[in-house]
Order: structure tokens, then C-alpha cells, then sequence
């Protein structure tokens, strides 16, 4: 494992979005406070748009992190293709209410009890919406239909929308006038700069226990910019296959053509091709991110990232799960305990 060839206390470049990492960038700063202000109003939309690994998620999971979560009652859906019907069963299932077999009335009616309850609790309710762009019109309408809410006019509800570019076309579309009129926030985050991409993978690298070890050449952080477009995800990727590299080739040192060696390896797995590959650096990669096999690497990454991530969620269910059995057995092996202690000391 390189964290030990190199004396790192964790991996700097981990897949799973972790708050921990959170790099404020320009971009990230600014969404951030955006979607600050637009808790603070405690109503109406809040969109944010990126890039596929662009640092979104991440960044609403920082925001939980820096205020009360104490005061706000939340559920976070993850869009795949929800039609009205489904989106209102997952929001109630989220929030833990009734929502098989039930009809839209009664959905409604609950979810609508639900939000003035909370209300009345002094707490605030939050729907998150991941993959926004996935949802179908009428689920977004849904969502419409839920913000108007109110109890002695205030609120009950507030959204978070957070989607792919993409989504932004799906909101300029003449059926969503009403929705637009209900966005008080929205920002696009954009990918990391140049000088911003060095800065990132330093970041993640100090906070992982380096000490300067491998050092990295300034040509080498302009290649691991142009090939990943200052995108978080693909430089997280890129850089650990070259932190493993540099481990197998005992580098303390990663210059340009490590990069570009790793690069170059990359795109032979993605195509499964054993055929020499032109040079891709030393001069620059002919027009950036746009060359065909880098887009073939990213993709294809971008879908081992996905798997992966869903593998993740599934363990952790089955995890909790487990626990729960295992808590289960213990209180019933307590109870037995007991009940065999009280019936000796009665024979007694």
C-alpha cells in the first residue's frame, strides 16, 4: 500500500465523497454561499449544477456539517428517473411515513401533517434532491406543488436541487415558469482551476500526513490538469494510480512523464489494446480532454466510481442491519438471563 511507502497517515485521494477533504476553491466558496443564504431564507428552491464529479454532493454534506442539523429534519433522494407518484412515495418513505400501497391523496395529506408537525417542533424540513436532472417534468412540478405549504404563512418546506448541467435546460423550459419563480439561489460550479488543481492535491495530501513525499513537478500538475479538466473525482482518480506508481517504482519524485506514463497505461486498460500509443505529453494532449481515448478512461471510471458507490451504500445497509440483529440477540439473551436468575433465586 503506498500510504505506508510513503508515510501517510490515510488515503489522500479516497472515491467516496468525504467532508473531511472539502477543498474550498473559488467555485466552491461561492456555492457555498449561496446555498447558505438561501437556507437561511428557509424557503423556495436552491439549485446547484456541475459536472459529473465536480464536487457537489460533497459540498451539500459540508454545508450539514457546519450548521445545527439539530433543527432541520431532512431526507436525500437520489433521482433515477422519478415520474410524480414515485417521488412522492420516496419523499414520505425518507421521512419515515407510510407510502406503499397508498393513493396520492393520502400521500399528500401525510406528508402535509408531517411538515406542520415539524413546524410546530420548532424544526425545519429539507428535501434533497440528487441527480435532479434525472426527475421527469411532472416530478418536478410535484416538488412545485409540495413548496406551497404554509402554516401562518410561513414555509414548511424547502428543497435542494443538485443536478448535472444539463438540468439547467430542463429548468429554462416553458413548463417551469412557476418553479423558476420559486429558485431564490442558484450557481453552476464550475471545474477547479489550474493553479487551484496543484492546490487541491496538496490539500488532500496534507491532511493524509505528507511530508513532502513524493514531491511533484509543476509540469506534472499541468498534465494531471489538462487530462482530468479540473474536475475533483477524475483527479482523485488519476492521482492515486500515480501515488501507486510511484510505490512500485520506488519515486520520490513524480516529474511529466510519470504522469504521462500513467495516463498512458490508463487508456490501454480502457481500450484493451496492447498497441503502442503515440506520445501524449512532452507536448501537449491535442485538444485537451476532448481526445477520444480520455474521454473513454474518464467514462469508464466515472462507471467504476458509480458500482462502487453502490456496492458502499449496500454494505453499509447490510451493516446496519447486522447491528440491529446483534442488538436484538442481546437484549433477548439479557432478558433470559434475567428471568433465569429471578426463578433460581425464588427455588432458593
Amino acid at each position: 500500500m503506498y500510504t505506508s511507502f510513503y508515510h501517510l497517515t490515510s488515503k489522500p485521494f479516497q472515491l467516496s465523497p468525504d467532508p473531511g477533504f472539502f477543498f474550498a476553491s473559488s467555485g466552491h466558496k461561492r456555492a457555498m454561499s449561496y446555498l447558505n443564504y438561501g437556507l437561511s431564507l428557509g424557503e423556495g428552491f436552491i439549485v446547484i449544477t456541475g459536472e459529473v464529479g465536480a464536487g457537489k454532493t460533497l459540498l451539500v454534506r459540508k454545508l450539514f456539517e457546519t450548521i445545527g442539523q439539530d433543527s432541520i429534519i431532512s431526507t436525500h433522494l437520489v433521482s433515477t428517473h422519478l415520474d410524480a407518484d414515485d417521488i412522492l412515495r420516496t419523499i414520505s418513505g425518507g421521512f419515515g411515513l407510510p407510502h406503499e400501497s397508498l393513493s396520492k391523496a393520502v400521500l399528500l395529506n401525510n406528508l402535509q401533517m408531517f411538515f406542520r408537525q415539524s413546524v410546530r417542533q420548532k424544526k425545519r424540513v429539507l428535501i434533497i434532491v440528487d441527480e435532479a436532472q434525472n426527475l421527469t417534468p411532472k416530478a418536478v412540478e410535484e416538488l412545485r406543488m409540495l413548496s406551497n405549504y404554509q402554516l401562518d404563512n410561513q414555509s414548511l418546506l424547502q428543497s435542494f436541487l443538485i443536478g448535472q448541467p444539463e438540468f439547467r435546460n430542463t429548468l429554462q423550459s416553458p413548463q417551469m415558469v412557476q418553479l423558476n419563480q420559486r429558485v431564490i439561489a442558484s450557481y453552476h460550479l464550475g471545474p477547479l482551476k489550474e493553479e487551484e488543481t496543484r492546490e487541491y492535491i496538496e490539500h488532500r495530501l496534507h491532511l493524509s500526513g505528507w511530508a513532502h513525499d513524493p514531491t511533484f513537478t509543476p509540469d506534472a500538475f499541468s498534465l494531471i490538469h489538462e487530462f482530468t479538466g479540473g474536475i475533483p473525482r477524475k483527479i482523485n482518480t488519476l492521482c492515486d494510480r500515480i501515488l501507486v506508481f510511484g510505490m512500485l517504482e520506488e519515486k520520490h519524485q513524480i516529474c511529466v512523464e510519470d504522469v504521462d506514463e500513467v495516463i498512458q497505461d490508463l487508456r490501454q486498460e480502457v481500450t484493451h489494446s496492447h498497441d503502442p500509443l503515440p506520445e501524449s505529453h512532452l507536448t501537449p494532449l491535442a485538444g485537451g480532454i476532448s481526445d477520444p481515448l480520455a474521454q473513454a478512461f474518464l467514462s469508464a471510471f466515472e462507471s467504476r466510481l458509480d458500482r462502487l458507490e453502490a456496492a458502499q451504500n449496500a454494505l453499509m445497509l447490510m451493516t446496519n442491519t447486522v447491528n440491529k440483529n446483534v442488538s436484538t440477540l442481546m437484549r433477548s439473551m439479557f432478558s433470559a438471563s434475567s428471568s433465569n436468575e429471578i426463578i433460581d433465586q425464588h427455588d432458593q
